[in-house]
C-alpha cells in the first residue's frame, strides 16, 4: 500500500489534431507549460519526469524537458502502445507515493500525422499482421463476434459515435469538434471494416497532455487524489477465448481498483474509457461492471452514459472526437477527469462529479489480451 496520499497539482494539454508542420516536442511544451502553470510549482522543483510516445524519435523524453526548461532532471520514457500516457502517470504516482520523489511531471505526446497515411498494422511477423489485419479490421472482428453472439443489431453500435461525437462538439480542444453526426450518418460513413464504419473509428492525431503528479496536504485544497492506480499487462490470449479479447485484462484491474478502495462502479459519476472504436467503449464498460455482458450496447442509446445521464462516459468526445495521439491519449483523459472533479469542464460538466474512473488500455497483438491497461479511481477537492 502506498505510504503517501498522491494527488495531481496541475494539468495541461495541447490541442489536438494533424499539425505536420510543428515539431513533436512544440506540442508537449504547450501541455507542460498549461500544467506547471496550473500546478502553481516552479520548474525548480521537479525531481523527474515520466514521458509516454509510442513513436516518438529517440531521446522524445530529454527533448521534451530541455525545451521546458527541466533538463538534468531523472527523464524515463515509456512505452506501453495505447496506455503510454496512462502508465507514465502510474508510474508518477507510485514514485510519489513510495518517497522517491516530491514532484513528478507525466507527460505524454504522440505526432502520428508525420508517421503514417492510413491505419497502424501490427508487426509483420505477428499472426495478425501476417494475416494483414489493420487495427480497424481487429476491433472489426471484435464487433462482429459481440452482435452475433448477443443477437443484436450492428447499428446500436453507432449510438457510441453519436454520443461521444455529440460529447466532442463541446470540447474546443477535439480534433473533431464539428456538428455532431446522427445515427445514419455514422451509419452511411464510409464503411472500414464490417460493421465498423469510419464515424466509428478515432481519427489518427497529434497531440500532448501533461500532469504535475505531488504529495496531499493540508494545503492541497485544489489537488485532485489519486485514490489507486492499478496497472496490468495481459496474459496469452487467441481468438478461440471465452472473452473477447482484452476483457480479462480490463475486469481484474478494475476489480484491483475498487477493492483497494472499497468503491464499486456505483459510486463513480464520470468515466474517461478507452474507445478507439465503438466496441471498444462498449466491451470496455462490460468488463468495469457498468453494463453486464450482452448489454454495454444498450447504454449510450438509453441515455445512461451522455451528458445528463446517470453515469457519463467520455465527457471530452473520447479517442472518436478528441482523438487518439496514441501516446498522450492517457493524460488527456487524466485532464479531463480532473477538470469534471475540479467543476471546470464548462459546457460539459457532469453536475456534482466527484469520484472519475480513468481507463486506458494499450495493444493486443502478438497473442496477449493487452500490452498494458491501466484504470485509476480520482477523487475530487472539497468544493
Amino acid at each position: 500500500m502506498s505510504s503517501r496520499r498522491v494527488g495531481i497539482a496541475g494539468v495541461g494539454t495541447s490541442s489536438f489534431g494533424r499539425f505536420p508542420e510543428q515539431r513533436i516536442e512544440e506540442l508537449a511544451w504547450e501541455a507542460i507549460a498549461e500544467a506547471i502553470d496550473d500546478s502553481g510549482l516552479s520548474v525548480s522543483e521537479f525531481d523527474a519526469a515520466f514521458v509516454g510516445s509510442v513513436f516518438g524519435p529517440p531521446g522524445v523524453a530529454n527533448r521534451v524537458l530541455a525545451g521546458a526548461g527541466l533538463g538534468g532532471i531523472p527523464a524515463f520514457k515509456i512505452e506501453a502502445a495505447c496506455a503510454s500516457g496512462t502508465v507514465a502517470l502510474h508510474e508518477a504516482q507510485h514514485a510519489v507515493a513510495s518517497g522517491r520523489y516530491n514532484n513528478v511531471l507525466a507527460v505524454g505526446v504522440e505526432q502520428l500525422s508525420t508517421k503514417f497515411a492510413g491505419p497502424i498494422v501490427p508487426e509483420p511477423g505477428d499472426p495478425e499482421g501476417r494475416a494483414g489485419l489493420a487495427m480497424p479490421a481487429l476491433y472489426a472482428l471484435q464487433a462482429s463476434r459481440y452482435v452475433q453472439q448477443h443477437q443484436l443489431d450492428a447499428a446500436l453500435l453507432a449510438e457510441v459515435a453519436v454520443k461521444n461525437k455529440a460529447h466532442g462538439a463541446l470540447n474546443p480542444r477535439a480534433h473533431l469538434s464539428g456538428t455532431p453526426p446522427t445515427s445514419a450518418e455514422v451509419l452511411e460513413s464510409r464503411p472500414i471494416a464490417g460493421p465498423l464504419t469510419l464515424l466509428q473509428c478515432c481519427p489518427m492525431s497529434d497531440g500532448a497532455g501533461a500532469a504535475v503528479v505531488t504529495t496531499l496536504n493540508a494545503s492541497s485544497n485544489s489537488h485532485v487524489e489519486i485514490m489507486t492506480s492499478q496497472f496490468s499487462s495481459g496474459p496469452l490470449w487467441t481468438s478461440v477465448d471465452d472473452a473477447p479479447w482484452g476483457f480479462r485484462t480490463v475486469a481484474s484491474t478494475a476489480a484491483r481498483a475498487f477493492a483497494e478502495t472499497g468503491l464499486s462502479v456505483q459510486d463513480v459519476d464520470v468515466f474517461e474509457v478507452h474507445d478507439a472504436f465503438t466496441i471498444g467503449e462498449i466491451l470496455t464498460l462490460e468488463a468495469i461492471g457498468v453494463a453486464a455482458q450482452g448489454h454495454g450496447a444498450e447504454l449510450a442509446p438509453s441515455g445512461h452514459t451522455q451528458l445528463g445521464g446517470p453515469q457519463p462516459v467520455n465527457p471530452s468526445g473520447g479517442l472518436l472526437s478528441r482523438g487518439h495521439p496514441l501516446g498522450s491519449t492517457g493524460l488527456a483523459q487524466t485532464a479531463e477527469l480532473v477538470w469534471q472533479l475540479r467543476g471546470q469542464a464548462a459546457d460539459r460538466q457532469v453536475a456534482g462529479a466527484e469520484i472519475a474512473l480513468l481507463e486506458t488500455m494499450g495493444g493486443g497483438a502478438a497473442g496477449v489480451d493487452a500490452n498494458a491497461c491501466v484504470i485509476a479511481l480520482l477523487r475530487g477537492p472539497t468544493r
